[in-house]
């Protein structure tokens, strides 16, 4: 593992947490490069659930170091919340960075985020309403300057640059929301407290991924949300407000992108999404709900219920051309366990015009058929299961299958929630 990113091949809930987890123990330096608190990694070690939001799931391994990127926006009130609660857990996050450049979600960017999404009534877009989106829109406007990892430390630059926020955020509160305004010094009273915990883990992180670089450190990049979530690649305008694909990881860290060895992409063994948006194999009623139920499928980050359709094969090659693939890892094949078959989408149909991947244009997409071809079910559980070799004739044909559609090879299979339900193929 010289160089590999981890990225969601769906939409986002792939279970990458578990596998940057298990990667992570023969990493040095693991990296979030993309997103926020709207993020949910969970792992589960020994029977005992991690749910992370922000710091990458790599801290659980004391002697990798972990890096929030600058492609990251960092919510200080849940960055601490979070570094307590693993601490409390034995953890001393002692192994945390985070650059310098690395954006700060504001109280401010959640309050106009909520305003936004009541005021679009049913034309919602289905935010988590962490204000990741207001985050990432200041930062592409530059001016006046939003709050910067490296401003929290000091007290008198965080004031002048909320006051400058404030001033015009106040005039959109009021005028277009006709909401009171916000007081500076209650905002900065608010988030002082965790900015002077959260300030000592800053870091010139462009400098640190460089070094590792030259050093040939083994570095693992760990991606938020999924391929089309991206904001460029996904289902627009139904996405995240950064880059989650693979190229991402470049633009959130300095990393330059031949310096990537590997990208491996996670797939549920069906597919799931979160709020807004088309999700062309969705399962409406009673077999919705069984997947739904069993794979505990309710958002970290939210608790919300996520749609769960069959899966998508057409999603699949899409992503793995996106990102580059070179490996799939595929998750929560043991959901399927009871099934005595199993639908999987091989093919979309467009106005008699067969489709083998996604039509990048959403009004398209919204219309596409997709064509199903039946598998059998194995019904029997794989939770105990070791080898690949050992998987039950059916089950094997559906990863087999899962190969062929996305055309790339498997090298991880989770049959479980924990560490050490995972098959890992050399």
């Amino acid at each position: 593992m010289p160089v590999t990113v981890v990225v969601g091949g769906q939409w986002g809930d792939e279970g990458k947490g578990k596998i940057t987890d298990i990667l992570a123990a023969d990493a040095d330096l693991v990296i979030r490069y993309q997103g926020g608190s709207n993020a949910g990694h969970t792992v589960v070690v020994a029977n005992e659930e991690f749910k992370l939001h922000l710091i990458p799931s790599g801290i659980l391994h004391k002697d990798c170091t972990c890096l929030m990127g600058g492609g990251t926006v960092i919510d200080p009130l849940v960055l601490a919340e979070e570094i307590e609660n693993l601490q409390a857990r034995g953890h001393s996050c002692e192994n945390l960075r985070v650059s310098y450049t690395a954006h700060v979600v504001m109280p401010y960017h959640k309050h106009i985020e909520k305003l936004a999404e009541e005021a679009r009534g049913r034309d919602s877009i289905g935010t988590t309403l962490r204000g990741i989106g207001p985050a990432y829109a200041d930062k592409a406007r530059r001016l006046p300057r939003p709050v910067r990892f490296r401003d929290l430390g000091n007290a008198q630059q965080l004031r002048k640059l909320i006051a400058d926020q404030l001033s015009e955020k106040n005039i959109i509160i009021q005028h277009k929301y006709g909401q009171p305004p916000l007081s500076a010094e209650q905002v900065f009273e608010e988030i002082w407290p965790a900015a002077q915990k959260v300030s000592a883990y800053a870091i010139d992180g462009q400098r640190l991924v460089q070094d590792a670089l030259r050093r040939e450190q083994r570095i693992l990049f760990e991606g938020a949300q999924g391929t089309f979530l991206d904001i460029d690649c996904g289902t627009y305008p139904f996405v995240t407000s950064s880059h989650p694909v693979a190229a991402g990881a470049c633009l959130g860290t300095g990393l330059g992108p031949t310096a990537i060895d590997e990208v491996i992409m996670v797939c549920k063994a069906y597919t799931t999404r979160v709020g807004a948006g088309v999700l062309p194999t969705e399962i409406a009623g009673e077999q919705g709900q069984f997947l739904c139920a069993r794979g505990q499928e309710y958002g970290t980050t939210t608790g919300r219920p996520r749609r769960c359709g069959w899966l998508d094969g057409v999603v699949a090659r899409t992503a793995a051309m996106l990102n580059g693939a070179t490996y799939l890892a595929i998750t929560k094949l043991d959901v399927l366990d009871e099934l005595a078959t199993i639908p999987v989408c091989v093919g979309y149909e467009i106005d008699g015009i067969m489709l083998d991947t996604m039509p990048s244009w959403p009004d398209d997409l919204e219309k596409v058929k997709p064509i199903y071809e039946e598998l059998p079910g194995w019904q029997q559980p794989l939770g105990q299961i070791k080898a690949r070799d050992d998987l039950p004739t059916a089950a094997q044909a559906y990863v087999e299958k899962m190969e062929e559609l996305a055309a790339v090879p498997v090298k991880l299979i989770s049959v479980g929630p924990s560490r050490e339900q995972t098959i890992i193929i050399q």
